[in-house]
């Protein structure tokens, strides 16, 4: 094998593994289920918010358990590097 196949191969394996890290960071960061979770979340409490009256206390409840989702989801993406 001559030398310049060897460097050659050595910078083909260098930006095969580059190539490879960066899809894999990628992967790890998408998150479309925790997206979608997180835009339900907020799209209930939108309903939450203009519901008529407070059902009882438990309208404001409900608001309050949807807030805490909300941060816990946007922990968890956090957490995730996204």
């Amino acid at each position: 094998m001559t030398p310049r196949l060897k460097v050659g191969l050595n910078i083909a394996g260098f930006a095969s593994a580059l190539a490879l890290g960066a899809l894999i960071g990628h992967a790890t960061a998408a998150q479309p289920q925790m997206e979608a979770a997180l835009d339900a979340l907020q799209g209930a409490r939108s309903h939450l918010v203009e519901a008529n009256s407070d059902k009882g206390g438990h309208r404001g409840a409900a608001i309050r358990a949807t807030d805490t989702a909300i941060a816990e989801t946007r922990a968890g993406m956090r957490y995730a590097g996204y």
